[in-house]
């Protein structure tokens, strides 16, 4: 995965990258983050909480980021509302594309949570009525 990324950043590393797996997903991030990068942690869907070698921070000179979204719904709701106009714009202006692996209609879903659980998938899976 590493050499995917340097690779398509022209051995630079991605300048953020958004965590919501930890486990061995945080230590890829890590080795694929660019000198001044950041991670933003988001979660641990994987079930296990990384460790952070902090010399490899201090040598590749990036940071990481804690981001606890139900924080900011109970502090800062204004923001959550601002953030999500900001990507309903940028998806309707064609300049994020989702990764979307599979819709589903509503009677699938304890199939798709089942597909989710097994690691069947990758990116999002939506439900329709």
């Amino acid at each position: 995965m590493r050499a995917a990324v340097l690779d398509h950043t022209g051995g630079r590393g991605v300048d953020v990258v958004f965590d919501t797996l930890g486990g061995a997903s945080f230590d890829v991030a890590r080795r694929g983050v660019a000198f001044e990068g950041r991670i933003v942690v988001v979660g641990f869907a994987s079930g296990t909480i990384p460790s952070l070698p902090t010399n490899h921070a201090m040598v590749k000179n990036y940071g990481v980021l804690g981001l606890h979204w139900p924080g900011y719904e109970q502090r800062h709701p204004e923001l959550v509302r601002e953030a999500h106009h900001e990507l309903l714009r940028l998806l309707e202006d064609g300049r994020i594309e989702p990764l979307v692996a599979d819709v589903r209609s509503f009677e699938e879903v304890p199939a798709a949570l089942g597909d989710l659980a097994a690691g069947r998938t990758t990116g999002k899976v939506v439900v329709v009525r």
